[in-house]
């Protein structure tokens, strides 16, 4: 599936990029030697001593975090927890941060589309995702900007999923003004694991994941320690015409050391094929042209290719830790689509196609020091974020498959850096402040075929943060938050003078567009293992103006608001219960005058997400339910997308040899809900050349099993 291509062909900035991988690996020198054992810690008081979180140990949902962090919204989940939930697709390892949708509209390999505070985020916007320190957000992407595909992961390597909410945190940047997301992979398994699942829809699923080093086996950190993944699957899903979705992922890492002084370096491989099986217009199901899971158009598919490599480096001394990290990542997506059938060409009809090839390369470089102004302490970071992308991408139409126009095709070169500086000052023993600021700049350059759409730009934008942290007493934590943060838009839509298809003059978008937040919360421990979360928040932006790949011009935006308050329950209920409950509730408005209304389409007001879960010492399994409510599709509200509720439950029986036997049933009580919907125009064979406006939905699979065999050894 992917092109052959000349590595020299990638330039100067990715030898850059790989150079600094290779280097990281293999420094040696006065201040660390990869081949020398971690130091021994010297004696520090215990006031003095930094922090070094990723050896901090995450029970259930993050619960002992009073102290620690500076906001509500700040969580984690560990696989302790993730492995209790039946997930679908990795996609859904998302919804783990409180008030996080993931729907699917294509299905497949497709990525998800994401719901966030009020935020239609689509595949990522608002809503940024880094996985063991590399960015998976695309920008100026093929299909849409800040495009987060998670179907590469392996659910069952994922050791952290930490959650930020909110645009006050310094060290993150762009596509963060709604949340931010980062996982963190496994460094080792005590027991190497074959797993074996098979179900309806022509489900199958084959992983095998070893650890090869001595560390693996005895956490010793003076030794290497490797994991090694290899996952094969299929599926065919609830469609009339199966979506044929199959492919392969693969891991390997290595690493050595602590996390406050070692070194990781981790390869991930992934490479799919599917066929879409994209939203359809209610009117056709409900005249019985078609059902629930047939399509009109049966041509769209798709295709993804995806190859990283990156390193971590940790050095540490009392009071201070300096971590660098470097990626280099190989990414193809091809994607056929047709959303409105014959509408824009009544005679080839409205198929087309949309291409994405990229090189990327980055790093960042963070420090970690305590310091003392007086009698008080402080903690700091600092960090620069560098990034480059090489991208080729294209929109074409096509007719049954085979191009016969080209909408636009273009180069862009894209870099972006960021720095950043945080303080946190104990004034006392019951009040901290968090004072940060981050300065992003971003300059893009669009070599397009349509001459006056090529051109270059730049921009830079500087955003303060601040946190005031009271507590902790009786186990409670107040928090205040304020904060401006960003997302950046494509750079085609900054270079943009003419509509591609329409030849009309065409007004081009800010390369970066900044939004406010501010939010109040607080955070309760009932009791050991246990917490409860209250937050209340606004965000403001002043033009969501963007760029719509499908289109490959602009479309306008007015400036909004989103307000709202979010609970989130999470109770250890004993040795062997779980339980868990979030909500939100928020109310999301454009904030001009206009006489097509105030509602933002596709924005979710309510959302409720709940599990319980048993882990015995033979039998386990769990329940989730989730739900959110009407969804107004237009400005003016008169046309919705009603509430939709799914119920995912799983049960086991684990055997003294090592063998888990498990049954995984999605969609339970059989919903005949939507996974997603939206109102515009479209058109089938026979109705007026205008189209009809229309709901489009794409169905909640009806309810499917899968048994699962895992086998430890």
């Amino acid at each position: 599936m992917k092109s052959a291509r000349d590595f020299r062909s990638v330039g100067p900035a990715y030898v850059c990029g790989l150079t600094l991988l290779l280097s990281m690996a293999g420094w040696t020198g006065h201040v660390f030697a990869l081949d020398d054992p971690p130091p021994t810690p010297p004696e520090v008081s215990e006031s003095d001593p930094i922090e070094v979180h990723e050896e901090i140990e995450v029970r259930g949902r993050g619960t002992d975090l009073v102290g620690l962090v500076g906001s509500a919204n700040e969580g984690a989940t560990s696989w302790a927890q993730l492995e209790k939930r039946p997930i679908s697709r990795p996609g859904e390892l998302v919804e783990t941060a409180p008030g996080v949708v993931a729907t699917q509209h294509s299905g497949g390999g497709k990525a998800n589309q994401f719901f966030l505070r009020g935020f239609n985020l689509d595949h990522g916007t608002d809503f940024s995702v880094q996985i063991a320190g590399v960015p998976i957000n695309f920008p100026s992407h093929g299909h849409g900007q800040g495009y987060i595909d998670l179907n590469f992961m392996i659910p069952e390597l994922t050791s952290t999923v930490e959650y930020r909410k909110g645009p006050y945190f310094a060290e993150v940047g762009d596509f963060s003004l709604a949340g931010s997301l980062e996982m963190t992979l496994r460094d080792r398994m005590s027991e190497s694991l074959v797993k074996v699942a098979g179900g309806s829809d022509d489900y199958g699923r084959l992983l095998w994941a070893d650890g090869g080093g001595a560390g693996d086996r005895t956490g010793d950190p003076a030794e290497g320690r490797w994991l090694t993944a290899v996952e094969l699957f299929q599926e065919n899903g609830p469609w009339t015409r199966g979506e044929d979705y199959d492919g392969f992922k693969a891991l390997a890492r290595y690493g050595k050391g602590t996390g406050a002084h070692g070194f990781d370096l981790t390869f991930m491989a992934y490479d799919a094929d599917w066929l879409s099986t994209d939203q359809i217009p209610r009117r056709a199901v409900e005249s019985g042209e078609i059902g629930r899971f047939d399509l009109i158009d049966p041509g769209p598919r798709g295709s993804t290719g995806r190859y990283s490599l990156s390193a971590e480096l940790r050095r540490s001394t009392a009071e201070s830790l300096t971590r660098w990290r470097g990626y280099l990542l190989s990414y193809d997506f091809e994607l056929i689509s047709n959303f409105t059938y014959l509408l824009e060409d009544p005679e080839r009809g409205d198929q087309f196609q949309q291409l994405d090839d990229r090189w990327v390369a980055g790093g960042e470089l963070r420090h970690h020091w305590h310091a003392h102004w007086g009698s008080r302490e402080l903690e700091n970071v600092a960090g620069l974020q560098l990034r480059h992308d090489r991208i080729e991408n294209g929109l074409f139409r096509t007719r049954a498959l085979r191009r016969f126009d080209t909408v636009r095709r273009d180069d862009v070169e894209q870099t972006r850096a960021g720095v950043f500086i945080q303080s946190q000052v104990r004034w006392n023993d019951v009040l901290r402040t968090r004072l940060g600021a981050r300065v992003d700049y971003l300059t893009a350059e669009v070599d397009s075929d349509l001459p006056i759409n090529s051109g270059s730009d730049d921009d830079v934008l500087a955003s303060p943060k601040l946190s005031i942290i009271l507590g902790p007493w009786s186990k409670t934590e107040l928090y205040i938050n304020l904060g401006r943060g960003y997302h950046s838009n494509d750079a085609r839509g900054a270079t943009l003078r003419r509509d591609p298809v329409s030849g009309d003059p065409a007004e081009a978008v800010d390369l970066l567009v900044p939004g406010w937040g501010a939010d109040i919360g607080f955070r309760y421990l009932p009791r050991e293992g246990s917490q409860m979360t209250l937050t209340v928040f606004q965000l403001e932006l002043d033009s969501e103006l963007v760029f719509v790949g499908d289109g490959g011009a602009t479309e306008a935006g007015r400036p909004s608001r989103r307000r709202g308050v979010e609970w989130t329950q999470f109770w250890q209920l004993s040795d062997r219960w779980t339980f868990d409950l979030d909500i939100t509730l928020t109310d999301s408005e454009f904030t001009d005058e206009d006489p097509a209304g105030h509602e933002i389409p596709g924005a979710i007001h309510e959302t409720v997400a709940s599990g319980v879960a048993y882990d015995g010492p033979h039998w386990f399994g769990s329940l989730r339910w989730r739900y959110f409510g009407d969804v107004p599709l237009i400005e003016d509200g008169s046309t919705t997308w009603d509430s939709s509720s799914v119920v995912n439950g799983r049960i086991g029986y684990r055997f003294d040899n090592g063998l888990d036997l498990t049954l995984e049933i999605f969609n339970l009580l059989d919903s005949e809900d939507s996974d997603i919907e939206y109102y515009y125009a479209s058109r089938l064979p026979g109705e007026p050349l205008e189209g009809v406006e229309d709901v489009h939905f794409h169905p909640l699979p009806e309810r499917s099993a899968r048994l699962v065999a895992t086998w430890r050894y």
